[in-house]
This record gives C-alpha cells, sequence and structure tokens, in this order.
C-alpha cells in the first residue's frame, strides 16, 4: 500500500480557516473538548478563549479532581480579550460518576466562577451545582447586564444549621433589568414580598423546590410574563399559597403537589395549562387544590395532565356536581397516562369501599387491589362525564 505524503508546499486547509467559522464549531463542544483543540493547529493555541460560550460540565471528567483543576485553571489563564464578552457561561455539577454525587463545590471557587462570569459581561448563566453558600450571590443581584439565569444550588449538607431547610433565601429585590428568564431552585421567598416586578422584560418564569417563609402569600407580579412553572415537593405542611398579577400569561404549569392559586389581576390571556401531579405526600388536601387551580385559572384553551391527576380529583366530595367555567371555552384535553402510587391505590381502594359498605370482604379488596396494579382500572367514569359536562368542546388524546 502506498503512503500519501503531503508536499512542504502544500496549502494548510486546517490553519486557513476563518476564525469566526472556528468559533462557530467550537460553539457545539464542551471546554474540555475545545481546549484540547490547541494540538491541531498552533493558530489555535489561544483561539479558544475567546469563545463567547464556555461550557463546564462534571460529567465530562474522569473524577472530580480533575474536574475542579480544569475550572481553576480556565479561570487563572483564559485572559480574554476587553473586547471579546464572554455570552453564555454553563456550569453544571451534574454527576457522571456516582461519586460525583457526593461532592461539593468550595463556595469560594463558587464565588471566583461568579465573579470571573460577571468581569466578562455574561449575558445567560446557568449554575446547577451543590455548594454550601448561606445567601444569594451580591455580584449577580445587581448585575444589570444578565438576560437569562439558571440558578439551582441546593447545599452539600442540607442539614447544616445555617441552611433554610436545604434552601437559600432569595433577596427582597434584585436589580435586573435586562433579564428575560429566570430558572431559580431551591431557594426561600419571604411571603407578601412582591419580588418579580422589578424585572421589567421578564417572559418567563421557572421556580422549583422552594419554601414560602411566614404566613402569607408568595407573590407573582409582572405586566410582561408569558410562561410561568411550578415545581412543588416540599414539605406538604409548609404553607404554599401564590398570588398571581400577571395578565400576560399564557402558559402555566404545576408539577408536583398541588398549591393554591389566588389571581389578583384577570388572566384573560391564559390559554395553555399542564398539571402533573407527583410525589404527592398529602392526598388529604391535594383534591381541594387541583379543583382550586381549575376554578381559578379561567378560560384556557388546552389542558395536559397526568393520569393521577383524575383519580386524585375523584376523591373530592360530590365533583360531579361542581360546574367548572373556567373548561366552557377549552378545545384540547390531553390525558397523559401514569402509574398509580401505592398512597393513592389505598385511597381509591378506601373510596370504592365507602360507596359500597357491604363489599368489604377479602376477596373484593384482593379485586379492586389486582385491578389498579394491573392498572386495569382506569380514568373513573364519574370524571370522564364531569370532564364532558364541563368542556363541551373540547376533544380529548389519551397518551401512553
Amino acid at each position: 500500500m502506498k503512503t500519501l505524503k503531503l508536499n512542504d508546499s502544500a496549502e494548510d486547509r486546517l490553519s486557513n480557516i476563518p476564525d469566526s467559522l472556528v468559533l462557530h464549531i467550537f460553539s457545539f463542544l464542551n471546554a474540555k473538548q475545545v481546549v484540547q483543540t490547541c494540538v491541531l493547529s498552533k493558530r489555535w493555541v489561544n483561539l479558544w478563549k475567546y469563545l463567547p460560550t464556555l461550557t463546564l460540565f462534571s460529567s465530562d471528567f474522569d473524577n472530580f479532581d480533575n474536574f475542579i483543576t480544569f475550572v481553576t485553571n480556565i479561570l487563572r489563564h483564559c485572559y480574554r480579550d476587553p473586547s471579546t464578552s464572554l455570552h453564555t457561561l454553563d456550569f453544571r455539577h451534574n454527576g457522571g460518576l456516582v461519586s460525583h454525587l457526593d461532592v461539593g463545590l468550595d463556595p469560594d471557587l463558587f464565588n471566583s466562577i461568579l465573579d470571573y462570569a460577571v468581569s466578562h459581561n455574561v449575558k445567560q448563566l446557568r449554575m446547577s451545582v451543590k455548594c454550601d453558600i448561606e445567601v444569594f450571590p451580591s455580584c449577580i443581584a445587581s448585575y444589570h447586564g444578565l438576560t437569562s439565569l439558571n440558578f439551582y444550588v441546593p447545599p452539600k449538607n442540607p442539614r447544616n444549621p445555617r441552611c433554610r431547610r436545604g434552601k437559600i433565601l432569595f433577596p427582597d429585590s434584585l436589580n435586573m433589568p435586562s433579564l428575560t428568564y429566570l430558572n431559580i431552585g431551591f431557594v426561600a421567598f419571604h411571603g407578601g414580598v412582591d419580588y418579580f416586578s422589578t424585572f421589567p422584560k421578564l417572559n418567563r418564569l421557572l421556580i422549583c423546590h422552594f419554601d414560602i417563609l411566614g404566613t402569607q402569600n408568595l407573590c407573582i407580579s409582572s405586566t410582561t410574563l408569558d410562561g410561568l412553572v411550578i415545581q412543588k415537593y416540599s414539605n406538604p405542611r409548609v404553607h404554599c399559597k401564590i398570588e398571581l398579577s400577571t395578565p400576560s400569561l399564557s402558559t402555566f404549569v404545576s408539577i408536583g403537589t398541588p398549591f393554591q392559586i389566588v389571581r389578583r389581576s384577570h388572566l384573560g390571556s391564559l390559554k395553555h395549562m399542564e398539571i402533573y401531579l407527583d410525589k404527592i405526600v398529602n392526598y388529604a388536601e391535594a383534591p381541594s387544590a387541583l379543583l382550586n387551580l381549575f376554578q381559578e385559572l379561567a378560560d384556557i384553551k388546552s389542558l395536559a395532565l397526568y393520569s393521577t391527576s383524575l383519580h386524585v380529583l375523584s376523591l373530592f366530595p360530590d365533583v360531579c356536581k361542581v360546574k367548572l367555567n373556567s373548561l366552557r371555552k377549552l378545545k384540547t384535553l390531553i390525558i397523559k397516562e401514569k402509574g398509580l402510587s401505592f398512597t393513592l391505590s389505598e385511597l381509591l381502594i378506601n373510596a370504592k369501599l365507602a360507596q359500597n359498605p357491604a363489599a368489604r370482604s377479602q376477596e373484593e379488596v384482593a379485586k379492586l387491589t389486582e385491578e389498579l396494579k394491573e392498572q386495569s382500572l382506569s380514568i373513573p367514569s364519574e370524571i370522564i362525564g364531569f370532564l364532558l359536562q364541563n368542556s363541551p368542546s373540547a376533544k380529548f388524546h389519551i397518551i401512553n
């Protein structure tokens, strides 16, 4: 076999690729891969330092120590041209190896990463990492240039007495006039504080794993908010009522334990709602809270929910006598089938037996249990009738 040899005068096509095209290609790679490209061309040795997107994932490394060493070197040696802003920093301590999951980030390094991002005029920031910090970082609390923020920082040690049940206290005021997207988790809010009205451009808001301190409601006020996602898995005994003053809201998603909604303004722009009941601990209050969601969020055009939501709704006394004006304009109803938890199965069995007190033999109980286990007990017929009565024009779609 003949071996092809490059002529010394041959054109070096790799080195002649325009910087703009190389940086575009780099944007699809993580930081580790981009740095490794230094060996491909001498001209590329420092080119990666101009990359507008910096992606740092712990799962890209064999062990956590190597990941921390790499990040530290980035912070120390990545001298960027002042005219080249860092548009996006995506930092995720997302596991990879099982051993990664129990390791937290040093608070000093965490703050150094944020300082680096702010000093290089970052626009989009994502921080998803375990770290024992006590307060929301001040360097981003008043940073004007941020347009998108994902902030998921659960503590390494949630039992630390300085942590509020494993939550960071969300500051009463943030000065982020350019922020359009906020995805926040593992935080505690003071009830009664109007947090979000200070974001004049906020378009989408996602809140997950949160607590409300005090007895007042969590207030969400925004004239620009279009999409809202609330994921609630906290202790159901913790007070959770949310006041909405969002006249431009078109999409609302509730995940986890249902909660009560209080409207402070008309939600006439709301068109789409999704309700995914999951990991419910307190089923005693879930049916009334779920019904409250339907009653408060009126005139929606499409609705998507888990089949378990309908089973929970069937536990509400005389639910078929309730009239839901909120569903009168519903056009599409999507039901996603989901298995029943043991607790919900037990409640449904007791509800069935309560309807027929004479049917309390071991054989009847065993039959009901087996039906639930095999998922042959479909959506209660009375709930189907209830939905048909309240949404006469809706088309039903059931998805496995």
